[in-house]
Protein backbone atom coordinates (compact mmCIF):
# COMPACT_ATOMS: atom_id res chain seq x y z
CA UNK A 1 0.00 0.00 0.00
CA UNK A 2 1.27 3.37 -1.09
CA UNK A 3 2.60 6.27 1.54
CA UNK A 4 -0.23 8.86 2.96
CA UNK A 5 2.98 11.23 2.30
CA UNK A 6 6.21 10.89 0.64
CA UNK A 7 9.56 13.06 0.58
CA UNK A 8 12.08 14.34 -2.14
CA UNK A 9 15.08 16.83 -2.02
CA UNK A 10 17.51 17.99 -4.94
CA UNK A 11 20.71 19.82 -3.95
CA UNK A 12 20.98 20.60 -7.66
CA UNK A 13 21.60 23.94 -8.62
CA UNK A 14 19.65 24.21 -11.74
CA UNK A 15 15.96 24.66 -11.48
CA UNK A 16 14.97 22.33 -14.02
CA UNK A 17 17.50 19.44 -13.13
CA UNK A 18 16.03 20.06 -9.59
CA UNK A 19 12.43 20.07 -10.52
CA UNK A 20 13.32 16.84 -12.96
CA UNK A 21 14.72 15.40 -9.65
CA UNK A 22 12.18 15.85 -7.47
CA UNK A 23 9.38 14.54 -9.80
CA UNK A 24 11.67 11.42 -10.45
CA UNK A 25 11.91 10.62 -6.53
CA UNK A 26 8.40 10.99 -6.28
CA UNK A 27 7.32 8.54 -9.08
CA UNK A 28 9.07 6.10 -7.24
CA UNK A 29 7.30 5.96 -4.18
CA UNK A 30 3.73 7.32 -5.53
CA UNK A 31 1.90 6.59 -8.51
CA UNK A 32 1.55 10.20 -10.46
CA UNK A 33 -2.62 9.77 -10.49
CA UNK A 34 -2.31 9.45 -6.59
CA UNK A 35 -0.01 12.33 -6.46
CA UNK A 36 -2.83 15.32 -5.23
CA UNK A 37 -0.27 17.65 -4.29
CA UNK A 38 3.49 18.84 -3.70
CA UNK A 39 4.21 20.88 -0.84
CA UNK A 40 7.80 22.29 -1.14
CA UNK A 41 10.25 24.74 0.21
CA UNK A 42 13.37 25.85 -1.81
CA UNK A 43 16.40 28.73 -1.38
CA UNK A 44 15.93 31.96 -2.41
CA UNK A 45 19.24 31.49 -4.46
CA UNK A 46 17.34 30.28 -7.53
CA UNK A 47 15.91 32.26 -10.26
CA UNK A 48 12.28 31.87 -9.11
CA UNK A 49 10.43 32.77 -12.51
CA UNK A 50 12.72 29.98 -13.49
CA UNK A 51 12.04 27.53 -10.77
CA UNK A 52 8.32 28.44 -11.21
CA UNK A 53 8.07 27.50 -14.94
CA UNK A 54 10.34 24.11 -13.86
CA UNK A 55 8.06 22.71 -11.39
CA UNK A 56 4.66 23.58 -13.25
CA UNK A 57 6.43 21.35 -15.76
CA UNK A 58 7.55 18.58 -14.04
CA UNK A 59 3.99 18.72 -11.88
CA UNK A 60 1.39 19.28 -14.61
CA UNK A 61 -1.64 19.10 -13.29
CA UNK A 62 -0.80 18.67 -9.97
CA UNK A 63 -1.85 20.84 -6.70
CA UNK A 64 1.48 23.56 -5.89
CA UNK A 65 2.17 25.37 -2.84
CA UNK A 66 5.83 26.67 -1.28
CA UNK A 67 7.95 29.33 -0.24
CA UNK A 68 11.35 30.54 0.15
CA UNK A 69 13.84 29.37 2.86
CA UNK A 70 16.33 30.63 5.49
CA UNK A 71 17.20 27.04 5.11
CA UNK A 72 15.77 23.45 4.36
CA UNK A 73 14.98 20.41 6.37
CA UNK A 74 15.52 17.28 4.31
CA UNK A 75 14.81 13.86 4.58
CA UNK A 76 18.49 13.49 5.74
CA UNK A 77 18.21 16.77 7.83
CA UNK A 78 19.20 20.21 7.65
CA UNK A 79 19.82 21.53 3.96
CA UNK A 80 21.13 24.42 2.68
CA UNK A 81 21.08 25.81 -1.29
CA UNK A 82 18.68 22.91 -1.87
CA UNK A 83 14.88 22.31 -2.63
CA UNK A 84 12.47 20.00 -0.42
CA UNK A 85 9.58 18.60 -1.15
CA UNK A 86 6.32 16.26 0.12
CA UNK A 87 3.84 14.64 -2.09
CA UNK A 88 0.33 14.12 -0.73
CA UNK A 89 -1.28 10.94 -1.82
CA UNK A 90 -4.85 12.09 -2.92
CA UNK A 91 -6.18 8.62 -0.88
CA UNK A 92 -5.19 10.34 2.73
CA UNK A 93 -5.50 13.68 2.00
CA UNK A 94 -7.87 16.78 0.20
CA UNK A 95 -5.83 19.63 -0.12
CA UNK A 96 -7.10 23.19 -0.71
CA UNK A 97 -5.18 26.10 -1.23
CA UNK A 98 -6.11 29.68 -0.76
CA UNK A 99 -3.67 32.37 -2.00
CA UNK A 100 -3.86 35.96 -0.50
CA UNK A 101 -2.35 38.49 -2.65
CA UNK A 102 -2.33 41.34 -0.67
CA UNK A 103 -1.83 40.54 3.36
CA UNK A 104 -1.85 44.33 3.92
CA UNK A 105 -5.59 44.08 2.58
CA UNK A 106 -6.82 41.32 4.64
CA UNK A 107 -10.10 41.69 6.80
CA UNK A 108 -11.94 39.87 8.58
CA UNK A 109 -14.59 39.75 5.76
CA UNK A 110 -12.10 38.41 3.76
CA UNK A 111 -10.81 35.69 6.39
CA UNK A 112 -14.36 34.40 6.17
CA UNK A 113 -14.98 34.21 2.74
CA UNK A 114 -11.53 32.27 2.55
CA UNK A 115 -12.68 29.77 5.12
CA UNK A 116 -16.67 29.18 3.87
CA UNK A 117 -14.57 28.45 0.12
CA UNK A 118 -12.33 26.06 2.38
CA UNK A 119 -15.08 24.00 3.91
CA UNK A 120 -17.27 24.09 0.72
CA UNK A 121 -14.55 22.80 -1.21
CA UNK A 122 -12.86 20.45 1.72
CA UNK A 123 -16.87 18.92 2.30
CA UNK A 124 -16.59 17.71 -2.06
CA UNK A 125 -13.32 15.86 -1.50
CA UNK A 126 -13.69 15.22 1.88
CA UNK A 127 -11.98 12.04 3.41
CA UNK A 128 -13.21 12.26 6.82
CA UNK A 129 -15.46 15.07 8.60
CA UNK A 130 -13.73 18.24 8.21
CA UNK A 131 -14.23 18.89 12.26
CA UNK A 132 -11.54 16.60 14.12
CA UNK A 133 -9.86 15.81 10.75
CA UNK A 134 -8.42 18.73 9.17
CA UNK A 135 -5.08 21.30 9.75
CA UNK A 136 -4.55 24.69 8.20
CA UNK A 137 -0.69 25.45 7.02
CA UNK A 138 0.01 28.90 6.73
CA UNK A 139 3.11 30.30 4.30
CA UNK A 140 3.58 33.66 4.38
CA UNK A 141 5.60 36.64 3.31
CA UNK A 142 8.35 36.56 5.82
CA UNK A 143 9.49 40.49 5.36
CA UNK A 144 5.91 41.39 5.47
CA UNK A 145 5.94 43.11 8.74
CA UNK A 146 1.46 42.04 8.31
CA UNK A 147 1.75 38.11 10.17
CA UNK A 148 -0.12 39.46 12.89
CA UNK A 149 -2.72 40.84 11.32
CA UNK A 150 -3.05 38.33 8.75
CA UNK A 151 -3.15 35.26 11.46
CA UNK A 152 -5.33 36.99 13.88
CA UNK A 153 -7.76 37.40 11.18
CA UNK A 154 -7.49 33.81 9.89
CA UNK A 155 -7.87 32.34 13.19
CA UNK A 156 -11.13 34.47 13.86
CA UNK A 157 -12.50 32.79 10.95
CA UNK A 158 -11.07 28.97 11.10
CA UNK A 159 -12.65 28.82 14.89
CA UNK A 160 -11.45 25.27 16.32
CA UNK A 161 -9.70 23.92 13.41
CA UNK A 162 -5.90 24.15 14.33
CA UNK A 163 -3.36 25.94 12.05
CA UNK A 164 -0.02 26.20 12.31
CA UNK A 165 3.15 27.61 9.58
CA UNK A 166 5.99 29.30 9.25
CA UNK A 167 7.18 33.03 7.57
CA UNK A 168 9.02 32.36 4.21
CA UNK A 169 12.84 33.35 4.54
CA UNK A 170 15.59 34.26 1.69
CA UNK A 171 18.82 32.44 3.25
CA UNK A 172 19.34 35.74 5.65
CA UNK A 173 19.48 38.48 2.92
CA UNK A 174 16.44 40.36 4.61
CA UNK A 175 15.89 41.25 0.95
CA UNK A 176 13.03 39.51 -0.37
CA UNK A 177 10.90 36.77 0.38
CA UNK A 178 8.64 34.94 -1.67
CA UNK A 179 5.13 32.14 -1.37
CA UNK A 180 4.24 30.01 -4.22
CA UNK A 181 0.72 29.22 -5.83
CA UNK A 182 -1.31 29.37 -8.74
CA UNK A 183 1.62 28.25 -10.14
CA UNK A 184 3.77 31.84 -9.63
CA UNK A 185 5.73 33.02 -6.78
CA UNK A 186 4.51 36.71 -5.46
CA UNK A 187 5.73 38.79 -2.11
CA UNK A 188 3.47 40.51 0.21
CA UNK A 189 1.14 37.48 -0.25
CA UNK A 190 0.41 34.49 2.11
CA UNK A 191 -0.74 30.73 1.45
CA UNK A 192 -3.27 29.27 3.00
CA UNK A 193 -3.90 25.39 2.57
CA UNK A 194 -6.33 22.90 4.24
CA UNK A 195 -5.50 19.70 4.90
CA UNK A 196 -8.19 16.90 5.38
CA UNK A 197 -7.25 13.44 6.08
CA UNK A 198 -7.72 9.91 7.07
CA UNK A 199 -4.50 10.18 9.06
CA UNK A 200 -4.07 10.90 12.76
CA UNK A 201 -2.27 14.50 13.76
CA UNK A 202 -0.94 16.52 15.86
CA UNK A 203 -0.06 20.21 15.57
CA UNK A 204 2.37 21.46 18.50
CA UNK A 205 4.52 24.23 19.08
CA UNK A 206 7.81 24.04 21.51
CA UNK A 207 11.17 26.14 22.39
CA UNK A 208 13.88 25.22 24.86
CA UNK A 209 14.46 28.82 26.53
CA UNK A 210 14.04 29.86 30.32
CA UNK A 211 13.18 33.07 31.93
CA UNK A 212 16.06 34.76 33.73
CA UNK A 213 15.34 37.80 36.12
CA UNK A 214 16.68 40.95 33.89
CA UNK A 215 14.11 42.80 31.97
CA UNK A 216 13.93 45.68 29.11
CA UNK A 217 10.83 48.06 28.89
CA UNK A 218 10.05 49.37 25.68
CA UNK A 219 9.79 53.36 26.12
CA UNK A 220 10.03 53.89 22.56
CA UNK A 221 8.33 52.28 19.58
CA UNK A 222 6.47 51.99 16.39
CA UNK A 223 4.38 49.18 15.75
CA UNK A 224 4.02 49.26 12.32
CA UNK A 225 7.04 48.64 11.41
CA UNK A 226 8.29 46.60 14.26
CA UNK A 227 11.18 48.98 14.83
CA UNK A 228 12.32 50.01 18.92
CA UNK A 229 13.96 53.15 19.16
CA UNK A 230 14.38 52.77 23.31
CA UNK A 231 14.47 50.64 25.78
CA UNK A 232 14.39 51.48 29.20
CA UNK A 233 14.79 55.70 27.89
CA UNK A 234 18.25 54.48 26.25
CA UNK A 235 19.26 53.85 22.98
CA UNK A 236 17.24 50.06 21.93
CA UNK A 237 20.99 48.99 20.61
CA UNK A 238 22.82 50.43 23.48
CA UNK A 239 20.64 49.05 26.11
CA UNK A 240 20.40 45.42 25.07
CA UNK A 241 23.88 45.04 24.25
CA UNK A 242 24.50 46.57 27.48
CA UNK A 243 22.85 43.85 28.85
CA UNK A 244 24.20 40.71 26.93
CA UNK A 245 27.70 42.59 27.52
CA UNK A 246 28.51 42.69 23.65
CA UNK A 247 29.61 45.95 22.28
CA UNK A 248 26.97 47.26 19.56
CA UNK A 249 28.87 46.57 16.67
CA UNK A 250 29.20 42.80 17.36
CA UNK A 251 25.42 42.26 17.36
CA UNK A 252 24.87 40.10 15.14
CA UNK A 253 22.02 37.38 13.93
CA UNK A 254 23.94 34.81 15.97
CA UNK A 255 24.48 36.93 18.63
CA UNK A 256 20.34 37.70 18.71
CA UNK A 257 19.93 33.93 18.39
CA UNK A 258 22.18 33.39 21.51
CA UNK A 259 20.42 36.12 23.48
CA UNK A 260 16.92 36.25 22.58
CA UNK A 261 14.35 38.11 24.75
CA UNK A 262 10.57 37.70 25.06
CA UNK A 263 7.06 38.90 26.48
CA UNK A 264 5.06 37.42 29.09
CA UNK A 265 1.25 36.45 27.39
CA UNK A 266 -0.57 34.66 30.92
CA UNK A 267 2.16 31.93 31.72
CA UNK A 268 3.93 31.93 29.17
CA UNK A 269 6.83 33.60 27.16
CA UNK A 270 7.27 34.26 23.83
CA UNK A 271 9.95 35.25 22.13
CA UNK A 272 10.57 38.68 20.32
CA UNK A 273 13.65 37.88 17.82
CA UNK A 274 15.57 40.83 17.14
CA UNK A 275 16.39 41.12 13.38
CA UNK A 276 18.51 44.07 12.95
CA UNK A 277 20.67 47.32 14.52
CA UNK A 278 19.38 50.14 12.90
CA UNK A 279 21.94 53.25 11.84
CA UNK A 280 20.05 55.39 14.51
CA UNK A 281 20.44 52.38 17.14
CA UNK A 282 16.90 51.62 17.42
CA UNK A 283 16.49 47.71 16.45
CA UNK A 284 14.22 45.98 13.89
CA UNK A 285 12.18 42.91 14.91
CA UNK A 286 10.69 39.79 13.57
CA UNK A 287 7.86 39.89 15.71
CA UNK A 288 5.13 42.60 16.94
CA UNK A 289 6.59 45.06 19.61
CA UNK A 290 4.76 48.46 21.12
CA UNK A 291 5.27 51.19 23.56
CA UNK A 292 5.06 49.79 26.59
CA UNK A 293 5.83 46.05 26.92
CA UNK A 294 8.20 44.30 28.99
CA UNK A 295 10.92 42.04 27.83
CA UNK A 296 12.33 39.29 29.89
CA UNK A 297 15.89 38.56 29.05
CA UNK A 298 16.06 34.32 28.46
CA UNK A 299 18.36 31.62 28.70
CA UNK A 300 19.24 28.58 26.27
CA UNK A 301 18.14 25.05 27.40
CA UNK A 302 19.26 21.50 26.34
CA UNK A 303 17.43 22.23 22.33
CA UNK A 304 17.71 18.90 21.31
CA UNK A 305 16.59 17.51 24.55
CA UNK A 306 13.35 19.66 24.61
CA UNK A 307 12.62 19.05 20.75
CA UNK A 308 12.90 14.91 21.18
CA UNK A 309 10.89 15.09 24.52
CA UNK A 310 7.67 16.78 22.48
CA UNK A 311 8.08 14.54 19.72
CA UNK A 312 8.01 11.37 21.99
CA UNK A 313 5.24 12.73 23.63
CA UNK A 314 3.07 13.40 20.73
CA UNK A 315 4.15 9.96 19.29
CA UNK A 316 3.19 7.69 22.25
CA UNK A 317 0.02 9.06 21.64
CA UNK A 318 -0.42 8.15 17.96
CA UNK A 319 2.35 6.33 17.24
CA UNK A 320 5.23 6.82 14.82
CA UNK A 321 4.99 9.11 12.35
CA UNK A 322 4.82 8.83 8.80
CA UNK A 323 5.67 13.00 8.36
CA UNK A 324 6.31 15.53 10.21
CA UNK A 325 5.98 19.01 8.56
CA UNK A 326 8.21 21.45 10.46
CA UNK A 327 9.01 25.24 10.65
CA UNK A 328 12.34 25.66 12.37
CA UNK A 329 12.94 29.25 12.86
CA UNK A 330 16.56 30.03 11.69
CA UNK A 331 17.86 31.70 15.03
CA UNK A 332 17.46 28.10 16.60
CA UNK A 333 19.69 27.13 12.95
CA UNK A 334 22.12 29.58 14.28
CA UNK A 335 22.44 27.77 17.22
CA UNK A 336 22.87 24.41 16.40
CA UNK A 337 25.28 25.77 13.86
CA UNK A 338 27.45 27.78 16.85
CA UNK A 339 27.19 24.70 19.49
CA UNK A 340 28.57 22.74 16.37
CA UNK A 341 25.85 20.06 16.74
CA UNK A 342 24.42 20.32 13.16
CA UNK A 343 24.78 16.46 12.62
CA UNK A 344 23.58 15.47 15.83
CA UNK A 345 19.75 17.92 15.10
CA UNK A 346 20.00 16.58 11.84
CA UNK A 347 19.68 12.79 12.84
CA UNK A 348 17.37 13.69 15.35
CA UNK A 349 15.07 15.30 12.40
CA UNK A 350 15.67 12.02 10.42
CA UNK A 351 14.92 10.28 13.07
CA UNK A 352 11.45 11.15 13.47
CA UNK A 353 10.92 11.77 9.67
CA UNK A 354 11.02 15.48 9.86
CA UNK A 355 11.02 17.73 6.38
CA UNK A 356 10.20 21.56 6.00
CA UNK A 357 11.95 25.02 6.68
CA UNK A 358 13.79 27.46 8.85
CA UNK A 359 11.79 29.98 9.13
CA UNK A 360 11.75 34.27 10.02
CA UNK A 361 8.95 33.54 12.13
CA UNK A 362 6.55 30.82 13.26
CA UNK A 363 2.82 30.43 13.42
CA UNK A 364 0.49 28.28 15.63
CA UNK A 365 -3.19 28.82 16.00
CA UNK A 366 -3.34 32.62 15.48
CA UNK A 367 -0.39 33.54 16.75
CA UNK A 368 3.28 34.61 14.99
CA UNK A 369 6.06 33.75 17.32
CA UNK A 370 9.86 33.50 17.34
CA UNK A 371 12.30 31.05 18.22
CA UNK A 372 10.74 27.77 18.16
CA UNK A 373 10.06 24.63 16.64
CA UNK A 374 6.42 24.39 15.01
CA UNK A 375 5.05 22.00 13.08
CA UNK A 376 2.28 18.62 12.42
CA UNK A 377 2.93 15.29 13.41
CA UNK A 378 1.08 12.88 11.26
CA UNK A 379 0.68 9.33 11.84
CA UNK A 380 -0.86 6.33 10.48
CA UNK A 381 -4.30 6.15 8.45
CA UNK A 382 -6.95 6.31 11.83
CA UNK A 383 -8.66 2.67 10.28
CA UNK A 384 -4.97 0.97 10.04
Amino acid sequence: MAEPAVTCFSNHSDPFAAAAELQQQLRQQLRFEDLGCVLFFCTAEYDLSLLAEAMNQAFEGVQLAGCTTAGEITAEGYAQGAISAIGFNRRHFAVETCLIRAMDDFSLTHAQSVVESFINKGRVKQLAPIKGNSFVLTLLDGLSVQEEQVLATLSSALGNIPHFGGSAGDDIHLSHTHVFAHGAFYTGAAVVLLFNTDCEFEVFTTHHLLTLSEKLVVTSAERETRRVYELNAEPAAEEYAALIGVPVDELTPQVFALNPLAVRIGDDFYVRSIQKVNADLSLTFYCAVENGIVLTRMQRGDMLQNLTRQLERIEKKIGSPQLIIGCDCFLRRLEIEHLNIVQEASALLRQHKVVGFNTYGEHINGMHINQTFTGVVIGKPANE
